[in-house]
């Protein structure tokens, strides 16, 4: 059985803001190690007997990212889908089957978020071998966490009949998220599992399942791969078709009509980190019960968290907090509160804030530039580009914009005119110019941008030619 790990890299992340925001979700961060939560995810079935090369899913947005994250860890995925609009992980793991399928007719999907934590990867490796017997004979498995609390921010799964192979279970049901009694109630009747979100079954059982409950997902996604389009190393998913797609869960699209659902019960140290608390959790804290990462200074605190990303952050005699601190913007919850977090998110959005879109750093194919000052009619950037790089061929309606190269070597193409500057050397670009900016040494090149004009928006941009394909 050749078993195919689809990763489901969609979301915003919103419960882990001021870290996670929409350009740069919790799934593309470092939050509990120094690799990316996507990267974890990824290397947690690496060299599995019978596991190919994984297929992963996620927004358009993202792609350059995702791709970058994979080439670092060494990891050559299957391929790379594109959502153009989100809809929701029934269409998107209907789009992986169709992709899947053509490639091979017996495939077996292990549908996995990219965003949770497992600590116990032989616990989660026996638990998908179970599995695997069971898909053998047609079922559709999600994993059942076996709770340790009563946790009223996950869904939950009610076993029924012992399926007779492994002491795994046919569902009987899946509950919503319940209230704090409910929760205390399921804990204590043992036969109920947190709801993870993972899922293992061949790829034309679940469409087969997919055309019954949910045709018009399983007619949307099939037309999204086949008339979908190959864009560099990614494939598109046809934007017309996948948008007409309605949007819905697998639990609810198929997962809750199927007969043949199982659940698989898995104790693996699993958490899907939604929340500032839930990474406080799944974290090794000090004596005190405190996990910290950055520039922090703690004196009488407990049972916090508290993360420094750009300065030094000082927090005195308190307990059960989290502090958050990113160049723009600082967070301070009770971690009974957190939860509230994404009403912050939603103040910023009704009042066409930034905050929640994307950093002061912001990354791109061919490096990232930061913010370093802004205001009437200017602001200045640091750019950094990444070895044998280049920007696109460019030009600006509103702006002009002077460089000034701090380390490395930059060419430069100003209207007609090439020319290459190093070190403590400067150039200056005049509106309506078209120019580009490329980096032809082996070290990153550094530049200091000045913008000054009427208007300053990344969308004040007319790209001529793109070695990305972007618009």
């Amino acid at each position: 059985m050749k078993i195919y790990p689809v990763i489901l890299s969609g979301g915003a992340g919103t419960r882990l803001w001021p870290l996670s925001r929409a350009v740069m979700p919790k799934q593309l961060l470092p939050l509990v190690t120094d690799k990316t939560m996507l990267q974890e995810t990824v290397l947690r079935v690496n060299g599995w007997p019978e596991v190919m090369a994984p297929l992963v899913v996620c927004g358009n947005e993202h792609r350059f990212l995702v791709a970058e994250q994979l080439r670092e860890i060494g990891i050559k995925p299957l391929g790379i889908l594109l959502e153009h609009v989100g809809r929701n992980t029934a269409p998107a793991v209907a789009a992986a089957a169709h992709y899947l399928r053509n490639i091979d007719p017996d495939a077996v999907m292990l549908v996995l978020p990219a965003d949770h934590v497992i600590d116990n990867n032989g616990a989660f490796a026996a638990a998908v071998a179970k599995a695997a017997r069971l898909v053998e004979g047609g079922a559709l498995a999600t994993f059942g966490i076996v709770p340790q609390a009563p946790e009223t921010g996950y869904g939950y799964i009610r076993r029924g009949a012992d399926a007779a192979v492994d002491s795994c279970f046919r569902v009987e049901r899946f509950v919503e998220k319940p209230d704090q009694a409910t929760a205390q109630a399921f804990l204590d009747d043992g036969r109920y599992y947190w709801n993870s979100g993972m899922f293992l079954f061949r790829a034309e059982r679940y469409l087969a399942e997919l055309a019954q409950f949910a045709p018009a997902i399983a007619v949307a996604a099939e037309a999204a791969v086949r008339l979908g389009y190959t864009d560099l190393d990614f494939c598109r998913l046809d934007e017309a078709a996948f948008a007409a797609c309605p949007s819905d869960s697998i639990d609810y699209a198929v997962m809750e009509r199927t007969a043949d659902a199982v659940v698989v019960p898995a104790d693996i140290g699993w958490s899907d980190v939604g929340s500032w608390s839930a990474l406080w959790q799944v974290q090794q804290g000090d004596a005190q019960g405190n996990v910290q990462r950055g520039d922090v200074y703690l004196d009488g605190v407990s049972n916090s968290l508290v993360r420094a990303e750009s300065r030094i952050v000082a927090v005195i005699g308190v307990q059960d907090l989290v502090v958050v601190e990113t160049n723009d913007a600082v967070l301070i919850a009770h971690k009974d509160h957190v939860q509230r977090v994404k009403q912050v998110v939603d103040h910023l959005k009704l009042n066409e804030r930034t905050e929640h879109l994307h950093h002061t750093k912001v990354y791109r194919p061919w490096g990232h530039y930061e913010g370093i000052d802004a205001g009437d009619r200017f602001q200045v950037k640091r750019i950094t580009v990444k070895p044998g790089e280049k920007l696109s061929l460019q030009m600006h309606h509103h702006r002009a914009e002077h460089w000034v190269v701090v380390s490395g070597t930059a060419r430069v193409t100003c209207g007609d005119k090439v020319s290459l500057l190093s070190e403590n050397e400067s150039t200056y670009i005049p509106i309506g110019m078209n120019h580009r900016l490329e980096n032809p040494g082996k070290l990153p090149l550094h530049i200091i941008e000045v913008q000054s004009g009427s208007y300053l928006g990344e969308d004040d941009i007319v790209r001529f030619e793109d070695i990305y394909q972007r618009a």
